[in-house]
Formats: C-alpha cells, structure tokens, sequence
C-alpha cells in the first residue's frame, strides 16, 4: 500500500457521500487489498475442508481375482467388484496361521477384543507383528469394524496363563497395560514382510485405509494378504 492513512480527532465525520473524493486513494486500495485477503482465506478454508473429506479412507476385506503390477482387480466380501491400486511404496503384509507357542515374552502384539466386567478383554483374533513392525499402532483404542470393541497393540508381559475360558497375556503399551484372554477359539495370525509374490489370484485380503479415487476406483498405501488360506482380520 502506498497511500497515507490520516487520524483526526476532535473532527465531525463527513457525511454520507459528500467526500467520498476526498478518501486517500491508498486506504481504497488497502480495503481491496483487505477484501482480497478474506476471500483468499476463505478459499483456503473450504480447499482445505475438500481435502479433508477427500481423504477420508475405508475399510475393505475380500478376496483378489487378478493382479497386474500394482492395480489389483478384488471381490469385496459383499460381493462388490473393485479395482485397487497399490502406491508406489505400498507396504505388503503377509499374513499366516499362528498359535499361542509364537507368544514369546516381549513379542510385540495386537489384538481385537470384548471388554469384559472384570476389566479384562476377551480376544476376537489375535496377530504377532514381526519386529520391523514394532510400536505399530501402539495403545488402546476402540476397533470400528465391531461395535463395542477394542484393539489393543503392545509387548507381551510375564508368563502366558492357561485357564478354562483360554489363555492369558498381559499387554503393555506406554501408558498402560491390559489383560488379554484369548478363547480356543480365537484366530492367531502372524505378519510377516510380505512382496507383490503374496498377491495371488484367490488370496484373501484386507484393506484398512483405502481411498476413494475421482474415477471410482480405490488407492492404499498398504495390504494385508493372507498366505497358505489365512485370512486376514
């Protein structure tokens, strides 16, 4: 702004539209300048909040027909035929059937549970990360895809406790720790560093943040794919 802007006290405002002329030329250019700030802002404002939405990310579990580099042709668990594609640094995790004898002391584990009244958590499945994934997704949180559910990642504690309604691990994460009963029941899977070999035709698999591209199709950044008929939860 080049202009000058003068502060007069003790001096009437001039009436409405009597000396418009007399307004340094400056101070209407500042106002333009002003107003062009607001509406940049806003602009910013609502790309952001696109963006934002843009973003958003969703589940899908299914099966893959076909795979083609990076772009996989899949089958969602309700049936639905997609096309999804792999970003150029897209993280593969095989995954495999496990039991209770790959729970070491210290191994780095998550599982989905039911809270139960004693304050324990009954597992529905149970996964080992290997150890280039330790501290993923560390703490306790509720797990959306089942309703009031949780998921719990953190390094087994102690000894693992045989008892009647199953076995007993103790989770520690920064910040807190949960006893987690696991029933005969309940699957136990291990991840493992996986490579584009793992994406078969037939293959089970699991999405956990896929988005939502212009043209209908879907993008990740990583894939959980089970191996020798484990199906990822």
């Amino acid at each position: 702004m080049t202009g000058r802007l003068e502060i007069r006290t003790g001096t009437p405002a001039p009436s409405a539209g009597k000396d418009v002329d007399r307004v340094p030329i400056g101070l209407l250019r500042g106002n333009d300048m002003i107003g062009t700030i607001r509406m940049a802002l806003a602009g910013a404002i609502v790309a952001t909040s696109c963006a934002t939405a843009t973003a958003q990310t969703m589940r899908v579990r299914g099966t893959i027909e076909k795979a083609e580099g990076n772009v996989l042709s899949l089958k969602s668990s309700d049936g639905a035929e997609l096309k999804l594609t792999l970003t150029g640094n897209a993280m593969i995790v095989a995954v495999v059937k496990a039991s209770m004898a790959d729970i070491k002391e210290g191994t780095f584990l998550g599982s989905a549970a039911m809270p139960q009244p004693d304050g324990s958590q009954r597992a529905l499945e149970v996964h080992i990360f290997p150890e280039q994934m330790r501290g993923t997704g560390e703490g306790h949180r509720p797990y959306s895809p089942v309703p009031n559910s949780t998921m719990t990642n953190g390094a087994a504690s102690g000894t693992t406790v045989a008892g009647v309604e199953g076995a007993t691990i103790l989770l520690k994460y920064k910040g807190g720790e949960k006893k987690i009963v696991v029933p005969p029941n309940a699957p136990i899977l291990r991840y493992e560093i996986g490579s584009k070999g793992d994406l078969k035709a037939g293959a089970r698999f699991t999405v956990t943040a896929a988005t939502r591209k212009p043209d209908g199709t879907l993008e990740a950044a990583r894939i959980n794919v089970g191996r020798d008929g484990a199906v990822p939860h």
